[in-house]
């Protein structure tokens, strides 16, 4: 339709807006991860609020406004997952009909042989465990034995730790990729995680050289259909490793946190791209989401917020801006494990449409196909194009 140039995806990992109706199949009870937040009071989104955040469908929390400077929606999941990859793919277009697989025991005894075999070394622990625990309890062990420390989460991750004095950093990416190579087919986790860590027991730290190795996008993604007609695809955060790197014309790399990862946005801003610019902020679910921590992820959520209105001061004309999330993980329910959750959809922009609430719909690809059909770009997917819905005539 012509009207924009760039548009840009801001991904806040696990900013779920209340419980799908299937979440009891995901061992789910009552979450909302906007409402766990919103009751700290170290909440203060303002400029979400305007964009109509409290006006979606069925959040249950906060004051909607009376006229909203954007159109808003709330998305379903329709993959049978709630992790991070499940969650980006669906937004840029694959819907994934079957879960990828997860070890709440462990991994099993032929494939830890097979794959000690390939790397020439010991596993140690093969468990789920933090990543901050695992190194303490078993970084001497390591030291001693020169293995690896394998360990996985309620996600569909294969996480590799070892003390940088031991295993250099790019050696133990070569174990990782040696481990994606192996990992595919029934045992195609999400992602084979390097988790370098330094020091000395009981000093352990891990460093900012993690690394994912994702397994290949299943389907066709609004990144390929862009790709496709020549457009610009930038990733900010883990968008290329998410990925695998495909399609993702540049990538900013890792952020060091959520105000490096909108500060890099911010940049990119200057720049006279054509094309997306999609955005991942981790802090949200890696540091408070999983580690239970309201306030920290209420406190986030309005540093966010600040950001957020630097970046509306800056947008051009043809510009688009979408907020939303992957997956919930609600600081205020049991355990850590992410929860199935929908998420939010706020859009903004000159040519958007200012309060219209597009409603409820069953696939987070809804995203993608709108991204793809304001740059007409093809793309297969089972989502639609909100676009007619909310652009300025």
């Amino acid at each position: 339709m012509g009207k924009f140039k760039r548009a840009f995806v801001i991904v806040l990992d696990s900013y779920g807006i209340g419980q799908e109706p299937d979440a009891a199949d995901f061992g789910d009870g009552e979450c909302n991860t906007l409402k766990s937040i919103v009751g700290s009071s170290k909440y203060d989104t303002p400029n979400m609020k305007k964009l109509g955040l409290f006006n979606i469908d069925g959040v249950g929390c906060g004051e909607p406004v009376e006229k909203p400077l954007g159109s808003f929606a709330r998305l379903r999941e329709l993959s049978r997952g709630k992790d991070t990859t499940t969650g980006h793919w669906e937004i840029a277009g694959i819907v994934s009909e079957r879960p990828m697989p997860t070890y709440p025991d462990g991994f099993p005894a032929d494939l830890i042989a097979k794959l000690e075999k390939a790397f020439g070394k010991k596993i140690l622990c093969n468990k789920p465990y933090s990543g901050t625990a695992v190194i303490h309890d078993y970084g001497q062990e390591q030291e001693k034995t020169g293995g690896l420390i394998v360990y996985t989460s309620a996600d569909s991750v294969f996480q590799i730790a070892a003390n940088e004095a031991d295993v250099p950093v790019d050696e133990l990416y070569g174990y990782c990729k040696t481990a994606r190579e192996i990992l595919q087919g029934e045992h195609g986790v999400g992602r084979v995680i390097a988790r370098p860590y330094v020091g000395k027991f009981p000093d352990y730290q891990r460093t900012s050289r993690r690394h994912d190795f994702s397994l290949d996008p299943t389907g066709d993604t609004m990144m390929d259909a862009l790709r496709r007609k020549g457009l610009d695809t930038i990733g900010v955060g883990k968008i290329s490793d998410i990925f695998a790197g495909r399609n993702v014309s540049r990538s900013l790399g890792i952020n060091k946190d959520n105000v490096d990862g909108m500060e890099k946005t911010l940049k990119v801003m200057d720049e006279d791209f054509e094309g997306l610019c999609f955005v991942n902020l981790v802090d949200f679910d890696m540091q408070y989401g999983h580690r239970r921590d309201i306030d920290g992820y209420a406190n986030a959520a309005t540093v966010f917020d600040k950001q957020l209105g630097e970046f509306m001061a800056k947008m051009r004309d043809d510009d688009v801006l979408m907020i939303t999330a992957d997956h919930g993980c609600d600081p205020g329910a049991p355990g850590t494990d992410h929860t199935r959750e929908y998420i939010p959809l706020l859009i903004y922009g000159k040519h958007v449409k200012e309060g219209v609430n597009l409603g409820t719909y069953p696939t987070f690809a809804m995203i993608g196909a709108t991204i793809s059909d304001m740059f007409d770009c093809d793309l297969k997917t089972k989502g639609e194009s909100l676009l007619p819905r909310f652009i300025q005539d």
